[in-house]
C-alpha cells in the first residue's frame, strides 16, 4: 500500500470530490474498478493540476508516429507510446502526491483498495494545489504576461531584422548592376594591366638600351674633347712656330695650309654641332619616355587601387551575404521561438480559463456553502434561543428543587437527631429494664 501523509477517504467522500469536478463517478465503479475507469479518473484529476488532457497527450504521439513512416504498425504503436506517456505523466503526479510506488498495475489491472488509497491522494493532492498555490497562479499569469511582452518585442525585433534584410536585399539589387560592370572594369583594366606591364618591360629594357647608348655617347664625345684639345694644342704649337718667318713661301703655303685647317675645324665644329643637337633630341626623347614611364607607373598604382577597392567592395558584398545568411538563420529562429511562445502563449491562456473556471465554481460553490451555513447558523441562532429560554427554566426549576432539597434535608436531618435521640432514650431505657428485670430474676444478662 502507498504511504503519504494524505488522510484516506470514503466511498462518499471521493464520489463528491469528483463530482465537484464534473466526473459522475458511481460507487460500482469504485467497488470494482476498470483499467478504463482508473485512467479517466486519474488524468482528470491530472488536469486539474497540469492542464494536460488525454487527447492533448495524443497529438504528439501521432505527430511523432507520422514523422517516424510507421504507417503498417501505426495503431500497434499508437497505443503502446500512449500507454507510455499517460503511465510517465501519472508517475510523475503520483510521486508529487506523495506515492512513491505507483506503476503500470495500477493503471491496467486495479485493485479496488488500492484505487481507493490512489483517489486520496491525488484528490487530497489536487486540493492542496487549489487551496495554498494560488501565488503560484499568480507567478503563472505573471509569466505569461512577460511572456506576451517578451512575443512582443520579439515580433518588433523580427519586423525590424526583416526590414533590414529587405533593406540590404534591395541594396544589393541596386549593387548588383553596379558589381556586375565593375567586374567588367576589373577585367577589362586586369587585361590593360598586363598589357602596361609589358610594355614597361620593353620600355625598361629600351631605356636600358639608350642608357647605353648614352653612356657610349657620352664617352665618345669624351674622347672627341680630348682629340680637339691635343688638336688645339698642336695648332698652338704650330702657330707658335710659324711665327718664326724663314721665307715668304713658306708664309703663303702655311696661310693657305691655315686656310684649309680652319675650313676643316668649321667642318668639325658644324659636325659636333649637328651630334650635339642629334643628342640633345634623343634626351628630349629620354626625357618624354621616362614621363610616360612615370604615368604609366601612376597608372599602374591607380589600377592597383581602383582593383583593392573593388577587392573590398568583393568582400564588402561577401560578409554582406553572411550578415544575410545569419540573419535568414536568425529570422528562422526567431520564427520557431515566435511559435514556440504562441504555443506557451495559447497553453497559459488554456490554464488561465480552466484556473478561472474552476475558482468560479468554487466561488459558486462556496457562495452556496455560505448561504447553507447562514441558514443553519440562523436555525442554530433560532434553536440556541430556544435552549437558552429552557435552560434558563431548567436552571430556575433546578434552583427551586434545590432549595427544597436543601429544606428537605434539614427536616430529615432534624427528624433523623429526633429519631437517634428517641433510639438511645429507648436503648438506655431497655438496658436499664434488662438489667433491673435480671435483678429480680436473679439472672445474668450478657
Amino acid at each position: 500500500m502507498p504511504k503519504g501523509i494524505f488522510p484516506n477517504m470514503n466511498v462518499p467522500e471521493i464520489i463528491t470530490a469528483l463530482g465537484g469536478w464534473g466526473l459522475s463517478v458511481r460507487a460500482e465503479q469504485l467497488a470494482h474498478p476498470t483499467a478504463d475507469f482508473v485512467e479517466g479518473v486519474y488524468c482528470a484529476c491530472l488536469q486539474q493540476v497540469t492542464g494536460l488532457t488525454y487527447e492533448s497527450l495524443r497529438d504528439p504521439v501521432s505527430t511523432s508516429i507520422s514523422s517516424l513512416e510507421l504507417e503498417n504498425e501505426q495503431d500497434l504503436y499508437s497505443a503502446a507510446f500512449s500507454n507510455n506517456l499517460v503511465l510517465y505523466h501519472l508517475t510523475r503526479f503520483a510521486k508529487a502526491a506523495q506515492v512513491e510506488d505507483f506503476s503500470a498495475k495500477d493503471l491496467f489491472a486495479p485493485d479496488k483498495m488500492r484505487t481507493l488509497v490512489l483517489l486520496s491522494a491525488f484528490i487530497n493532492f489536487v486540493k492542496f494545489t487549489e487551496q495554498f498555490c494560488d501565488q503560484f497562479v499568480k507567478d503563472r499569469r505573471e509569466h505569461a504576461e512577460k511572456i506576451l511582452v517578451e512575443r512582443e518585442e520579439a515580433v518588433e525585433e523580427l519586423e525590424k531584422v526583416e526590414h533590414e534584410i529587405q533593406a540590404i536585399k534591395t541594396k544589393l539589387a541596386e549593387d548588383e548592376p553596379r558589381c556586375e560592370v565593375l567586374r567588367r572594369d576589373n577585367d577589362v583594366l586586369r587585361t590593360k594591366m598586363f598589357e602596361i606591364k609589358n610594355q614597361q618591360g620593353q620600355t625598361l629594357s629600351e631605356i636600358e638600351k639608350l642608357k647605353a647608348e648614352k653612356d657610349s655617347l657620352v664617352r665618345q664625345r669624351l674622347k672627341e674633347s680630348l682629340a680637339e684639345e691635343i688638336a688645339n694644342t698642336n695648332d698652338a704649337v704650330q702657330r707658335m712656330q710659324g711665327r718664326v718667318v724663314q721665307s715668304p713661301d713658306r708664309i703663303k703655303k702655311r696661310i693657305s695650309q691655315m686656310t684649309l685647317d680652319t675650313a676643316e675645324e668649321r667642318r668639325t665644329i658644324a659636325a659636333n654641332e649637328s651630334k650635339a643637337r642629334d643628342l640633345q633630341t634623343k634626351v628630349n626623347a629620354l626625357l618624354a619616355i621616362e614621363k610616360d614611364v612615370r604615368s604609366c607607373v601612376e597608372q599602374l598604382n591607380t589600377v592597383e587601387k581602383e582593383v583593392r577597392s573593388l577587392q573590398d567592395t568583393l568582400q564588402s558584398l561577401n560578409d554582406a551575404k553572411v550578415q544575410l545568411e545569419d540573419r535568414t538563420i536568425e529570422k528562422s529562429e526567431m520564427r520557431s521561438r515566435r511559435e514556440r511562445v504562441q504555443k506557451q502563449l495559447v497553453n497559459a491562456h488554456e490554464k488561465l480559463e480552466r484556473a478561472q473556471k474552476h475558482a468560479e465554481d468554487r466561488k459558486q460553490a462556496n457562495e452556496r456553502t455560505i448561504i447553507r451555513l447562514k441558514a443553519e447558523y440562523e436555525q442554530m441562532a433560532i434553536e440556541r434561543r430556544d435552549n437558552d429560554k429552557q435552560l434558563e427554566e431548567l436552571r430556575t426549576e433546578a434552583n427551586n428543587i434545590q432549595s427544597q432539597m436543601v429544606d428537605h434535608l434539614k427536616k430529615s436531618e432534624a427528624e433523623l437527631n429526633e429519631l437517634l435521640a428517641e433510639y438511645w432514650k429507648l436503648r438506655h431505657e431497655t438496658d436499664v429494664y434488662m438489667e433491673t428485670l435480671a435483678n429480680k430474676l436473679n439472672m445474668q444478662v450478657t
